[in-house]
């Protein structure tokens, strides 16, 4: 009979390509993972990796069992989701990415509440700004900014008016004054972003319909959208921050809107999913509670 865990461990290892990943996801010695894959390849019969001192591939054999073995996974796994009969007897384990800043200072409270209200659910969150790949990383949901134009996945709207807003500390405009045109904020300092190698030191900005792109120049840059919002606290220059990140510094005055009279290039949040069959009542249950503390943030977003 074939077991489960061998199964999952083959199509964990044919999606990263690697015995050791597989073994270091699952928290198990990497001798144990080429094991269940050879008890599996003796149980069917068949080779389903090429092995070689460099590299890892699927045979022919294993390329033709790898979808048979995913569906027998999800099969089980919506099996298992038809026992749940309430909200309440919601359980498994969950597996979440979602942006640093947002997750940190906005969603993680909202996931903490969610686990208190179904007990039996395990949450497991992942924080980055690097894009997860749904198909291939061990997420079953992601929050993502920015428009949608890949139809390989369902994405589903969070807040779609969200948009980003320039912002200063105190401290920042009381050392070196508030720009008050395009050509003075050229002048300061900026806090800037990077992604995957890619500095975004040019920022649109928006005024009577016309639109801005401006290029700024900075001393300090971080690949940790977290930081940026740390560093602006700090009076360190001038931040280009998605609303939702920013909101609750702005209410609390850590931080400033500057040039309040251009808005912001709009950077809508999605939660997005593999395909249908992963929206559970859990992550259905998760979407309505982001995305109702989503929309408390943005009544508050200026026009």
């Amino acid at each position: 009979m074939l077991r489960l865990e061998d199964l999952t461990l083959f199509v964990r290892a044919a999606a990263l390509g690697n015995f050791s990943e597989a073994a270091r996801e699952a928290g198990l010695p990497p001798a144990q993972v080429s094991t269940a894959i050879k008890r599996l390849e003796t149980q069917l019969n068949i080779r389903l990796f090429a092995r070689s001192t460099r590299s890892l591939r699927l045979t022919p054999e294993g390329e033709t069992w790898l979808p048979f073995a995913t569906q027998m996974l999800d099969t089980l796994h919506a099996g298992m989701q038809q026992l749940q009969t309430s909200e309440d007897e919601i359980r498994g384990t969950l597996q979440i990415a979602v942006p640093s800043d947002l997750g940190r200072n906005l969603l993680l409270t909202v996931f903490l509440d969610f686990r208190r209200r179904h007990p039996a659910l395990r949450l497991r969150i992942l924080f980055s700004d690097n894009l997860a790949d749904i198909f291939k990383d061990p997420v079953d949901v992601a929050f993502r900014y920015g428009h949608n134009d890949d139809a390989s996945f369902i994405s589903l709207p969070v807040a779609a008016e969200n948009r980003r807003v320039l912002v200063a500390s105190p401290d920042w405009i009381s050392r070196h004054g508030e720009p008050k045109t395009l050509e003075e904020l050229r002048q300061h300092n900026a806090l800037t972003y990077s992604l995957r190698g890619r500095l975004y030191d040019r920022w649109t900005l928006f005024r009577d319909g016309q639109m801005h792109e401006v290029q700024v120049s900075s001393v300090m840059m971080s690949d940790d959208a977290e930081v940026i919002r740390r560093m602006a606290i700090a009076g360190e220059g001038i931040a280009n921050k998605s609303w939702l990140d920013v909101s609750d510094d702005i209410a609390e005055g850590r931080l400033k809107i500057i040039l309040p009279d251009y808005q912001g290039d709009p950077v809508p949040l999605n939660m997005i999913c593999p395909h249908r069959k992963q929206l559970s009542p859990a992550v259905r249950l998760l979407y309505e509670a982001v995305r109702e503390k989503c929309a408390l943030k943005l009544q508050h977003l200026p026009l």
